[in-house]
């Protein structure tokens, strides 16, 4: 038996229960870990909530198919699949396992073609952040230039305060947009100019910019291409269902002297690796707002849905 939080449907945290469940058992193609550290993401919000409802295909129409949530996890090799020999037992590994989750949990077992050695000047809580965060930044950022005015919405998260380093790293102005107990941390980062979203609607201020990475995309192609510059490209990272849509038709067929659409992170092995080379480099750094254990999951899954946390919040099992 082991200790896990545990969700039987959809709902907010009061859904969720810290409970002695069975420990799971590796498959063909899996490896057990006993987790060390499990970042929180908003997509764990998402799959708590069933909302946006592009989640409930994914997740489990009428009930979550999954019940312990948590996809970025780090820790060490505890038992083999059948016919795995990739890794060994007592090797700390990690991985952004969005598709099967177990991370809230003191055991998980996830497929060993999604994970990854990690490296050993990398702490848990470090290395947790960074395979689904962290690649969303790399991705995000892949095509900027010196002196690209860029703008990233919900900068203040784990994905956007890396995604501010990378795209300073590489001579951008760069305005954050978040809310306004974030700001002077925000230029504290970096961000050349800060927008309080509760305040100000950066789609209405009269600025343009080459590029723009929207966390949670809530505005469509036509008030998204009235600022950017010509040539600019905006990708969303998530939003609801009507919004993503609206942005992908429209940006395909209304909006042509732009790029608009969604941002296709390469989620795997590969992109796992490099973020954390570049961890290891000082290319990125992972803010970390706090390191809690399992009993606290609900609490930072409500802070992270709401958009409270600055940077990452970790659960240590």
């Amino acid at each position: 038996m082991m200790k896990a939080v545990v969700q039987d449907r959809y709902g907010g945290p009061e859904v969720l229960q810290l409970a002695d469940i069975a420990t799971p058992e590796p498959g063909r193609g899996q490896i057990r870990v006993k987790v060390s550290a499990c970042a929180v993401n908003l997509s764990d919000w998402e799959h708590l909530t069933g909302s946006p409802l592009w989640v409930r295909p994914i997740a489990g129409i009428f009930r979550p198919k999954v019940n312990v949530l948590g996809s970025d996890i780090v820790g060490l090799v505890d038992k083999l699949g059948e016919g795995e020999t990739g890794f060994r037992t007592g090797q700390r590994v990690m991985g952004d396992y969005v598709w099967s989750h177990g991370g809230f949990a003191e055991y998980a077992c996830v497929p060993a073609s999604e994970t990854v050695a990690v490296p050993d000047a990398l702490s848990d809580e470090t290395a947790a952040c960074l395979p689904q965060g962290g690649g969303i930044a790399v991705a995000g950022t892949e095509v900027l230039s010196q002196g690209d005015r860029f703008l990233i919405n919900g900068a203040g998260g784990g994905s956007g305060t890396m995604a501010l380093q990378l795209a300073k790293a590489a001579g951008c102005h760069v305005t954050a947009v978040d809310n306004e107990g974030k700001s002077k941390w925000l230029r504290s980062l970096g961000a050349d100019v800060v927008i309080d979203y509760r305040q100000q609607d950066f789609t209405e201020c009269g600025e343009k910019w080459d590029h723009i990475l929207d966390m949670v995309a809530t505005r469509g192609p036509r008030k998204v291409s009235r600022v950017l510059a010509e040539g600019g490209k905006y990708k969303a990272v998530g939003g609801n269902v009507g919004t993503l849509l609206s942005l992908v038709v429209g940006g395909a067929f209304r909006y042509r002297k732009h790029s608009i659409g969604m941002l296709l992170v390469p989620s795997g092995r590969e992109l796992t690796e490099r973020v954390a080379d570049m961890a290891l480099d000082g290319r990125i750094t992972p803010h970390i707002d706090a390191v809690l254990p399992l009993s606290s999951v609900p609490e930072a899954l409500q802070r992270t849905g709401n958009g409270d946390v600055r940077g990452k919040v970790v659960i240590r099992p």
